[in-house]
């Protein structure tokens, strides 16, 4: 006998799951307002990184939506996903991406610019993944700690030698680690306080964990740019948060904790970092123009994000209607990354189109992409099928990867890059 079906066609046990696994906000991850503007609903999704061992798999979707909110302008997801489903076994390693290696070290030295080390001081990353960014610390005889949920990627870390814990981080794990390590001088947090539904408790735990003179670095993908370059790729259901510096700064300020500077980063297609501690400082030219930017470019405001919504709609039919256009015999992708999910599903683009995504995570590598079941695997094999044209999928590593096809594969075809803004073709080189 088959399952029990509602009147939408959905079976009883995959609702009930759906409804165990995910909660939906009713006021704001940041101020608990609850005067929310819906204004983006991309459908219903799979998890971005529940790549499928195989295609004929069941997967559970999710609903997939942006809200506004009126108070303190955080644009959010409304759907929270358990964390322990995302993040406890994870599929991205930051030290397979070139840029990301070569970046640690960047980092690294301007938050050193930023703050004088003693021995004794230590050094504590959020969410370590492999301990590629704490290993330039490291490298400078700086003691480093690292915690990260993920135990399948923590286990490479310690393996290289960079202590990591396999917790969550909040008020109750600190307290745990505080004991076990004392107070670190330095913390920074990259790429992660957007994944966290709690964001009072992260914030308020690091406040509470670092020392009174010590720096907090908070990197975070930039919602200005997001907005400017119509990366709507970047939603899905690990980022709960799209901050600009005026609702980070507003976080942080009620947990005790005062940005004076900003800065850039490259990776994620265009992140900031902000710098902070737990007393008032000066604050930096740059925190002063990114302020005004965001006023006079009104980033903040409702308007502009109904644009954004509006652009992306636009932006799904001239990426189909160009691979309709421009496609060869064999269309590949490069690049089975997390925003390369929502981009698939939320434009319809299956194995029809793209026959094959090349990606260079042994973790990945013959395992099929969530909600559109094409198959991944490693470039070597991807590219002796000679390819007549390549979508750039991690198109935020572009410079890095058509290097990488010209070196490495020897492949001077067509290529497309879906995003930042308009779709685009560069012709064979």
């Amino acid at each position: 006998m088959g399952q029990p079906i509602d009147e939408k066609g959905l079976a009883w046990n995959t609702i009930f799951t759906v409804r165990m696994t995910m909660d939906t906000i009713s006021c704001c991850r940041v101020c608990q307002n609850p005067r929310l503007h819906n204004f983006f609903h991309l459908g219903d999704h799979p998890l971005a990184n529940s790549l499928l061992s195989n295609p004929n798999d069941p997967e559970q979707k999710y609903p997939l939506s942006l809200s506004w909110c009126q108070d303190c302008s955080l644009v959010q997801l409304n759907e929270t996903v358990d964390p322990k489903v995302l993040f406890s076994q994870y599929v991205w390693v930051t030290g397979t991406s070139q840029g990301a290696r070569e970046y640690a070290e960047v980092f690294c030295k301007e938050l050193l610019e930023r703050i004088e080390l003693s021995a004794g001081d230590f050094v504590l990353e959020i969410a370590s993944n492999d301990g590629t960014f704490l290993k330039p610390f490291r490298a400078r005889g700086i003691t480093v700690v690292g915690i990260d949920p993920a135990e399948n990627i923590i286990k490479t870390a310690n393996e290289d030698g960079i202590p990591t814990e396999p917790v969550f981080w909040g008020v109750e794990s600190a307290h745990v680690l505080r004991k076990k390590y004392g107070r670190p001088r330095v913390i920074f947090a990259r790429n992660v306080l957007p994944h966290v539904a709690n964001t009072q408790d992260f914030v308020r735990a690091i406040a509470d964990t670092v020392v009174e003179d010590g720096l907090v670095a908070i990197e975070v993908h930039y919602a200005r740019t997001i907005q400017k370059e119509l990366h709507y790729d970047s939603i899905y259901h690990e980022h709960l948060c799209y901050f600009t510096v005026e609702s980070l700064e507003r976080l942080l300020r009620e947990a005790g904790l005062y940005v004076f500077d900003v800065n850039e980063s490259p990776l994620n297609g265009g992140s900031i970092v902000v710098y902070a501690s737990r007393t008032p400082k000066q604050t930096s030219p740059r925190l002063d123009g990114s302020r005004a930017n965001e006023r006079e470019c009104k980033i903040n405001s409702l308007e502009k994000w109904q644009e954004f919504s509006r652009a992306a709609t636009r932006h799904a039919s001239e990426f189909r209607a160009l691979l309709s256009r421009v496609g060869g015999n064999h269309v590949v992708g490069w690049g089975a990354t997390a925003r390369s999910s929502t981009l698939l599903n939320y434009c319809g683009i299956t194995q029809e189109t793209i026959a094959e995504v090349a990606d260079m995570n042994p973790l990945k590598q013959g395992l099929f992409t969530a909600g559109t079941g094409i198959p991944i695997r490693a470039p070597g094999v991807v590219f002796q099928t000679k390819p007549d044209l390549v979508v750039l999928l991690a198109w935020n590593f572009t410079d890095e990867i058509r290097e990488s096809l010209q070196t490495d594969f020897s492949y001077s075809g067509a290529v497309i890059t879906p995003l930042p803004g308009a779709p685009t073709l560069h012709p064979s080189s």
